[in-house]
């Protein structure tokens, strides 16, 4: 029997020390950063799969990924910080006790990587609340699946090396096809002021500006390190085959807002109802609706423009989050180029019509941050990366999930911003892919999505009152064919001065000029040349409409402003950048009585391309924003 006791205790010792061994083991990977957080979970990854909320992959742009960061699907309250940090930014902590049914009043949010710029997002009381549901909306389920991020806008990255460099545009045209192919040079531009015109009508301010420094040849790095001349490699996308404006009107016209686009709340509200309702009025606008101020040509409906537009006014309601602290947020710039950024925020705030300060009664949220103003405060000059200004924007979007219930409801696709600067599309590409964003730099090759976003019309304003004078010659006085001067920016340019410029006494090309001969040679002039510079929009465009100048728009895959509504083929010119050495001819081919009806056309539609002191019917202010409404409302799946 004492031979058996014996047996047995020690066997009894063997087990506890194999079961103290497992147990270190396994505390030892508990400790380690696994894919899943903890051990058992990261070896069967597959129940894990249903937790994950997000995946953000945050590309390498010399190729390959930098890295890939899982979110779990955790639920959070909120804890304010110390008093020790005057920022004020509440902090998301697990919360156990949370009732499922709750959970999704409460966006996902994680602690972002550029922690010193947190204190520029908060500008909240300290008594401001989450908002919560309204009592008569049913609780919205939790979502159990990732988000989805739409493939098309984002482009697969190859190994470091040279060769792969494509951003995945959708493109419906039948001779447009996605190529890859190097480039030596970055694809990346820098404007702070359009140095055209002598610079005279760019007035905001900024330091490097003095030196007449443009950041041109700022590459991309996803890691944040600088990149060198040896990594050619860079995201740029090739459209074989231009997309012609007859293309793209055919696009959306026929397939405007295509099934991948539309969307389905995670929870249904009183808003979404208003939406399908002005969808299925806007589709059946009886053709014989009139206006004396919209002359019906210029327009593809002008019927459902106009059944459009009052819906928009009588039941279109936006809330701005008022989270963000100037000058980034809330602070419109209304000089430079980039004007029509600012113009748009001090307007929309400045409204009664459209605004609520209830988030449950709003069909719209708008973000109101500067694309301009974070270029110039959190850029690091000299960087060539973009790490730091995305780092901001995602950390402000992580405080706006965390506090408020609307983004998850809809994954941004109620939510819009209005930016004009370069850079805008590349900042905002995948954090708020779903968003609305109305951009000046409106580019097929980067990015921009048919039936989701919206064409911002870019204006050179240097007064408070933005209204300048308009007209110009009759059609008989105007004596030059065509008109440009301007800055040596991009690639158009300086082709277009070699081909032209001292070449013809009709064709008025020149580099740089004085402002007020830029003026008269407009006002002068039967075509005005908007070539692109470092990105496809260009000011001149909308000074082209203002001198009563037909517009020649030479800058391949621009999708100008409101062509939701605009039929522009009735009031410009498109020329493909392939086609300048045969530019005079082109223009000569245009017969008299055409050219005639596309002067007439211009003066129809200047009204949509003026800013005002206060916002006047049909004018650029409430274009955008029916721009914005429009593609919000034909989103709404029935």
């Amino acid at each position: 029997m004492a031979v058996s006791d014996f047996l047995c205790r020690a066997e009894t010792r063997r087990v506890l020390w194999v079961m103290g061994g497992v147990f270190a083991f396994s505390m030892l990977f508990q400790f380690c950063e696994l894919p899943y957080g903890n051990f058992i979970g990261s070896l069967i990854s597959g129940l894990n799969f249903n937790r994950m909320n997000y995946v953000n992959t945050q590309i390498n742009f010399t190729g390959g990924f930098d890295e890939i960061i899982s979110r779990n699907d955790s639920i959070f309250s909120i804890e304010s910080k110390k008093s020790n940090d005057s920022s004020g930014v509440e902090l998301l902590k697990p919360n156990t006790d949370l009732a499922p049914e709750r959970a999704m009043e409460f966006g996902n949010i994680f602690k972002g990587n550029n922690g010193n710029v947190a204190p520029m997002l908060d500008e909240q009381n300290k008594d401001d609340n989450i908002v919560p549901l309204p009592s008569d909306i049913e609780s919205p389920p939790l979502i159990s699946s990732p988000p989805q991020v739409d493939d098309n806008l984002i482009a697969p990255i190859a190994s470091q090396t040279d060769e792969i460099a494509v951003i995945v545009v959708p493109l419906n045209s039948t001779n447009a096809t996605i190529q890859l192919m190097n480039s030596p040079t970055p694809s990346v531009s820098h404007r702070h002021v359009d140095t055209d015109n002598s610079t005279a009508l760019a007035s905001s301010h900024n330091p490097n500006e003095a030196t007449g420094l443009l950041r041109n040849d700022h590459a991309l790095s996803g890691n944040g390190s600088t990149m060198t001349k040896r990594t050619p490699a860079v995201i740029k996308a090739s459209v074989e085959g231009v997309v012609s404006i007859s293309e793209m009107t055919n696009m959306l016209l026929r397939s405007s807002h295509p099934s991948n686009l539309l969307t389905n709340p995670a929870w249904s509200s009183a808003g979404d109802e208003v939406l399908l309702s002005a969808k299925s009025q806007i589709e059946s606008a009886a053709s014989n609706i009139s206006d004396p101020g919209l002359y019906a040509p210029v327009y593809h409906n002008v019927s459902k423009f106009k059944r459009s537009y009052e819906l928009m006014e009588q039941h279109l309601k936006i809330y701005i989050y008022k989270e963000g602290k100037r000058p980034i947020f809330h602070q419109p710039k209304l000089k430079g180029i980039y004007a029509s950024e600012g113009w748009f925020m001090k307007q929309l705030k400045a409204s009664k019509q459209f605004l609520t300060d209830d988030p449950n009664k709003a069909h719209l949220f708008y973000l109101p941050f500067s694309s301009q103003t974070l270029e110039e405060v959190v850029y690091v000059p000299g960087s060539r990366s973009f790490d730091k200004l995305k780092a901001f924007l995602n950390n402000y979007l992580d405080l706006i999930k965390g506090r408020y219930p609307f983004w998850n409801r809809t994954q941004g696709a109620d939510h819009f911003l209005v930016a004009c600067h370069d850079w805008a599309p590349e900042e905002t590409r995948r954090e708020m892919a779903n968003c609305i964003k109305s951009l000046c730099n409106a580019d097929l090759r980067e990015g921009f999505k048919f039936g989701k976003d919206a064409s911002l019309p870019e204006t050179n304003i240097v007064s408070t009152n933005p209204s300048r004078s308009l007209g110009g010659n009759r059609p008989s006085q105007r004596k030059f064919l065509a008109f440009f001067a301007g800055s040596m920016h991009g690639y158009v340019r300086p082709i277009l001065l070699k081909y032209w410029q001292n070449k013809d006494p009709m064709m008025k090309i020149f580099g740089r000029m004085d402002n007020h001969d830029y003026i008269l040679h407009m006002k002068s002039s039967k075509y005005c040349i908007c070539a692109r510079g470092h990105e496809v929009n260009s000011p001149r465009v909308v000074e082209s409409i203002s001198y009563q100048c037909v517009p020649v728009i030479i800058s391949d895959n621009f999708v100008p402003p409101f062509l939701e509504t605009l039929n522009w083929e009735t009031f410009a010119v498109f020329v493909q950048e392939k086609d300048i050495p045969n530019l005079k001819s082109i223009l000569e081919s245009i017969p008299l009585r055409r050219y005639l009806k596309l002067y007439n056309n211009v003066m129809k539609v200047q009204q949509h391309f003026l800013w005002h002191p206060e916002p006047v019917k049909y004018d650029t202010f409430y274009l955008i924003l029916h721009s914005i409404w429009y593609n919000r409302v034909f989103q709404i799946a029935s």
